[in-house]
């Protein structure tokens, strides 16, 4: 099997487990869904008080908000916004809140200046302040939840926007133990011409052979490499039909 088939192959796998019914992608479809059901009821609320669009003074609901025309229309609009979101994907319900989160905390505070002007147009009042951040931090949070992080799991639905599925793997600078005399032979030469390298007394054979070893990307790799300089496979099988190692064979 080729290289680029067994990564095919292990893409596909990854892709695979990435299931649209995954737990992280139905957070964010529940959690776009619930919000949009509240948004809707303040905004249903504020259309059956029949006040004026732009009513600056607004109508007191329950829990002290205040609403107007404008506000009901605005919260209506919103709250369809996230369920249509929410039922084209997790992914898509993600972007939304994080975007309509960001708005809400820039609406807060936007229209805390404008609270007992003329051009307060959406009727807000400290608690409509204090309910937009909340709201506002609640979807941030519900939209990056399971996608901003440092490191995300291998089966994270987001995982594969960030490339990190061709990040270096974690056990690349792991060493692992000599399955044969040759293989261990192969260690202790590596790790000899890496003490010669640091020191600068390395011959050109090791730092010809240290240099094509690092561009390999795990220790069982660097070993395989290093041993093919001396026409063996991994396994330590003399592929050339001699016992002498071209290495040793440069040395005699």
């Amino acid at each position: 099997m080729s290289a680029d088939q067994d990564d095919r192959g292990t893409r596909s796998r990854v892709a695979d487990a990435v299931r649209p019914d995954h737990g992280v992608l139905w957070v964010h479809r529940v959690g776009a869904v619930v919000v949009a059901v509240i948004i809707a009821t303040i905004g249903v609320l504020g259309f059956v008080g029949g006040l004026g669009f732009f009513d600056t003074e607004g109508a007191t609901m329950p829990g002290g908000l205040s609403t107007n025309g404008a506000l009901s229309t605005v919260s209506v609009v919103t709250a369809v916004i996230l369920l249509a979101a929410a039922v084209r994907g997790g992914k898509l319900a993600s972007t939304v809140m994080i975007v309509i989160g960001a708005l809400f905390l820039v609406s807060a505070f936007g229209n805390l200046a404008l609270i007992g002007t003329p051009y307060n147009l959406l009727a807000f009042r400290l608690p409509n302040v204090f309910f937009s951040i909340g709201a506002g931090l609640v979807l941030l949070l519900l939209g990056a939840y399971g996608r901003i992080s440092s490191k995300l799991p291998p089966d994270n639905p987001y995982r594969r926007e960030r490339g990190e599925d061709d990040d270096e793997p974690e056990d690349a600078h792991r060493q692992s133990y000599p399955a044969s005399p040759a293989q261990a032979a192969a260690d202790a030469a590596m790790a000899a011409a890496a003490r010669a390298i640091a020191q600068g007394t390395a011959d050109d054979e090791q730092r010809r052979r240290m240099r094509a070893a690092d561009e390999a990307r795990n220790h069982e790799d660097r070993r395989a490499i290093w041993m093919a300089f001396d026409g063996r496979d991994p396994d330590g099988v003399d592929r050339q039909g001699s016992g002498e190692s071209s290495h040793g064979s440069a040395m005699a």
